[in-house]
C-alpha cells in the first residue's frame, strides 16, 4: 500500500448551499471557510465564480488567503465544463487558482438533459475545450467532474479522464450524483479508474440511499490501494441536495476509528479533529438546521447513556461503550447560557450596548470613529444574516473590516435589455394594486 494520505474537499459552500429551501449569507460562508482552515481541512469548494452575487465574496475570501488568514485550506471554484464559463470565472475572480469543471457523462443525463442533441464525443470535446481554457488562465489545480459517474459506462469514464489528463487536468471527480452506488461497487469502480488513469480521484457521494459515508471511505480505500491520492468530498453535517452529501466528521472518524481503516490508512496530517464540534455547531446555526440528536460524534446523544448496563459500563471504562472520546472533537467544556440580562448586536444596535459586547470579547477600539465604523458594519452584518451575530462573526468584522464590507456587498450585476428595458422605462404607469 502507498503512503498517499486521504484528503478532503469540503463542498458545504458549493453543494451544501444548494440545499432546497436553505442557504447561507456570504458572511456565514466566509466564517465556515475560516473554520475549515482552522481545522486543517485540505480544500474548500467555496462557490461559483460565474454567479454574479458570489463575485465580491469569492474575491474577498481570496484576499484572506493573501493576508494569511486562510493558510491551510485551498479555495477552489466550481464551473460548468464550458470554455465560456471558465473564461468568465477567471475574469470575475482574477486571483482564482483552482477550479473544478463539471459535465454529465451518463447516457441517462446526456439523453435526458440534452435531448439527443449531443453525443459522448461532443461531451468530451466540450470538456477538453474547458480544460484548455483553464490551462490558458494558469490554473494550478484543474479537476474534471463526471456528473452521474456511478451510472456512466466505466470505459467511457476512463477515456474521458485520460483525455482530460492529457490536456492538463490534475484530478478526476467521480460523482455519485444520485447516491446509486454501494460500498463494494464504489470500491471496484474507483480502483479500476485509478489504475487505468493514474489520476488523483475525488469521491463525491450523495446520501439518497444512506450510504454516502460508506461509499466515500471505500472509494478512498480503493484509490490508495491503486496508488493515487483520494480526495473525499464532504459537507459539514451532511448538508446538500435531497438527502445531502457525505458528512465531513463521519468520514474522518470512519477512517480514524473503524476496524478496516484504523492505523492502515492515513488522513491529511494537518487535520485537527478537536475543531470539529465548533464547526458543526456554527454550520447548524448558520443554516438554521439543528444537529440531529443521534448525529455521529456531534449529536446531543452521541455520548449519552441511559440503559443501566450501558451507564454502568461507561462509568467503569469509557471504552466499554464509547469508540472514541468526546474531547477529541472539542466537546466537553460547559456551555454558558445567559439567563439574565443579555446585550446583543443587531441592525438597530446603539454604541453603548455595542461597546459592551466587544468589551466582553476583550476587543478594544482606539477611538470613537473606529467603534462607530465597526458598529455600522455589524448592523449591516445583521441585516445580511438575519440572525444574532456570533462571536466568530463579530471578531471577523473587527479584524477584517474592509473584507467584511466587501463580502457583504451584493451588487445587482445586470443591465436591462429588450422587453425588460421597455417595461422598466414605462414602470411609472403600473398600478400598485397589481403587485399586492
Amino acid at each position: 500500500m502507498t503512503e498517499n494520505y486521504i484528503k478532503f474537499v469540503d463542498v458545504t459552500n458549493r453543494d451544501g448551499v444548494q440545499t432546497s429551501r436553505l442557504g447561507l449569507a456570504k458572511l456565514q460562508k466566509t466564517i465556515i471557510n475560516l473554520m475549515l482552515n482552522d481545522m486543517g481541512i485540505t480544500q474548500s469548494e467555496f462557490g461559483f465564480p460565474t454567479t454574479c452575487h458570489e463575485i465580491n465574496y469569492l474575491n474577498g475570501n481570496l484576499m484572506l488567503v493573501e493576508r494569511g488568514a486562510i493558510d491551510k485550506t485551498i479555495l477552489s471554484g466550481w464551473s460548468r465544463a464550458l470554455a465560456s464559463d471558465v473564461d468568465k470565472s477567471f475574469k470575475n475572480v482574477p486571483k482564482l487558482k483552482n477550479i473544478n469543471l463539471s459535465q454529465s457523462t451518463s447516457d441517462q443525463m446526456i439523453n435526458g438533459k440534452y435531448g439527443g442533441k449531443k453525443t459522448k464525443d461532443d461531451i468530451l470535446a466540450q470538456t477538453l475545450e474547458a480544460v484548455n481554457e483553464a490551462v490558458k488562465n494558469n490554473a494550478d489545480i484543474i479537476g474534471v467532474n463526471a456528473e452521474d459517474a456511478s451510472r456512466s459506462d466505466l470505459s467511457y469514464l476512463i477515456k474521458y479522464a485520460n483525455e482530460c489528463k492529457r490536456y492538463g487536468a490534475k484530478r478526476f471527480r467521480y460523482c455519485d450524483t444520485l447516491g446509486y452506488d454501494d460500498p463494494k461497487t464504489a470500491y471496484d469502480r474507483i480502483y479500476t479508474l485509478a489504475k487505468e488513469t493514474n489520476m488523483d480521484i475525488e469521491l463525491h457521494f450523495h446520501n439518497d440511499l444512506g450510504m454516502a459515508v460508506a461509499n466515500s471511505v471505500m472509494g478512498a480505500k480503493a484509490a490508495v490501494d491503486a496508488g493515487v491520492t483520494p480526495w473525499i468530498n464532504t459537507a459539514v453535517n451532511g448538508m446538500g441536495e435531497r438527502a445531502g452529501n457525505a458528512d465531513l466528521i463521519s468520514c474522518i472518524l470512519a477512517i480514524l476509528k473503524s476496524s478496516g481503516f484504523e492505523g492502515k490508512y492515513q488522513i491529511d496530517p494537518q487535520i485537527d479533529l478537536s475543531k470539529a464540534w465548533k464547526l458543526a455547531k456554527y454550520t447548524a446555526y448558520a443554516f438554521g438546521v439543528a444537529i440531529p440528536m443521534n448525529q455521529v460524534a456531534v449529536g446531543d446523544n452521541a455520548f449519552a447513556h441511559e440503559s443501566g448496563i450501558h451507564a454502568d459500563g461507561a462509568l467503569k471504562d469509557r471504552r466499554n461503550y464509547e469508540l472514541y472520546d468526546y474531547e477529541e472533537l472539542g466537546k466537553g467544556e460547559p456551555e454558558i447560557i445567559e439567563t439574565g440580562r443579555m446585550i446583543t448586536v443587531g441592525e438597530y444596535s446603539g454604541i453603548k450596548g455595542f461597546r459592551n459586547v466587544y468589551q466582553n470579547l476583550e476587543l478594544e477600539f482606539k477611538d470613537e470613529e473606529e467603534a462607530r465604523n465597526i458598529l455600522e458594519l455589524a448592523r449591516y452584518a445583521n441585516v445580511h444574516t438575519q440572525k444574532p451575530l456570533t462571536k466568530s462573526e463579530l471578531r471577523f468584522i473587527y479584524f477584517y473590516p474592509n473584507i467584511a464590507a466587501k463580502i457583504m456587498t451584493v451588487e445587482p450585476y445586470y443591465k436591462p435589455l429588450g422587453a425588460l428595458k421597455e417595461r422598466i422605462e414605462r414602470l411609472e404607469n403600473i398600478n400598485s394594486s397589481i403587485i399586492v
